[in-house]
């Protein structure tokens, strides 16, 4: 049996503890052969959450095989007794990961110098001008680098978890555990932590209506004119409240929705490319290569080869 440690500090954001849930669930289909979860602080005894709800911790002790540190809403400098636990994780643990902005407390410990790394997306730049030694990417869900794992913001914990439960029992368990949390099996680690609405940020209800509505029909030709009908305006004058709201034309927003959709179904590695192409609505293959090569700088193939590697496929 597996030892899992969870470390949270005061602050801590309760979202950390979801990912203890994957490993809850894989030991009622392994039994025996699952995982011994521990929570741990630096003196042990009662912690408290950002929300003040407080959970009991053991003090540490025997380094376990998996060493995993919790997020905070606002990270704090850790203590140089929790900063020197963390850095013998470097060495004695199998694996170590820093779940969302945990992610600092491995970069104080030294364990992110000349590694990959992610955390929360809104704490990302700090995190790379703190510890320029790291390579910080701020769009992953979940980056491995080594036996040093970092995950990006709140539910992303999750993705990380299952991967780690994957990479110790299959696929085929993961993707059990992933059902029974009704979560997404799995997102990739490269999947981009931003969605293509939420970076839009529409105000008004009538924007985000015919955002919606577009998401909903890719296939379509999405003009101008359908998306005002969808939104109750004129064409000119939802060209116009549109590209104030969002600093967008109405043309550019579907691309990248459609350029949303198609990766997600590459991700997914079910389809052929003619299929994803229509329907996201690039009517063919080379259209949506060109619109792959202006946003991510390479065609879909290359993607989805990127893919199924980082997946070891």
């Amino acid at each position: 049996m597996r030892q899992v440690g969870l470390i949270l500090e005061n602050g801590f954001q309760l979202m950390g503890l979801a990912a203890l849930s994957a490993f809850e669930f894989a030991n009622a289909e392994l039994g025996e052969n699952g995982y011994r979860l521990t929570i741990l602080s630096e003196s042990g005894g009662t912690i408290r959450s950002s929300m003040n709800a407080g959970i009991e911790t053991l003090p540490f002790g025997v380094m376990p095989d998996t060493l995993m540190t919790a997020g905070e809403l606002a990270p704090q400098p850790p203590s140089p007794a929790l900063r020197g636990f963390v850095a013998r994780a470097g060495m004695e643990a199998r694996r170590v990961a820093g779940l969302c902005t945990g992610a600092f407390v491995l970069a104080e410990a030294g364990l992110l110098n000349g590694r990959a790394a992610t955390t929360h997306w809104a704490h990302a730049q700090t995190l790379q001008s703190r510890f320029p030694q790291a390579r910080v990417d701020a769009d992953r869900i979940f980056i491995q680098d080594g036996p040093i794992w970092t995950s990006a913001g709140m539910t992303s914990a999750i993705d990380l978890t299952l991967a780690l439960i994957e990479e110790d029992h299959g696929v085929a368990l993961s993707r059990s555990i992933a059902r029974k949390l009704v979560v997404y099996h799995r997102r990739p680690g490269g999947q981009s932590q931003f969605s293509a609405l939420l970076e839009l940020e529409p105000r008004s209800d009538r924007v985000k209506r015919a955002l919606t509505y577009a998401r909903e029909n890719l296939r379509n030709a999405l003009s101008v004119e359908e998306l005002a009908e969808a939104a109750s305006l004129s064409p000119r004058q939802f060209s116009r409240v549109f590209r104030e709201e969002t600093g967008q034309s109405p043309a550019k927003a579907v691309e990248a929705l459609r350029l949303e959709a198609a990766r997600i179904m590459l991700e997914e590695g079910r389809h052929a490319m003619d299929t994803v192409a229509r329907d996201t609505g690039f009517a063919d293959r080379d259209r949506m290569r060109r619109a792959f090569l202006r946003s991510y700088g390479q065609p879909p193939a290359s993607l989805r080869r990127a893919l199924r590697l980082m997946d070891g496929e």
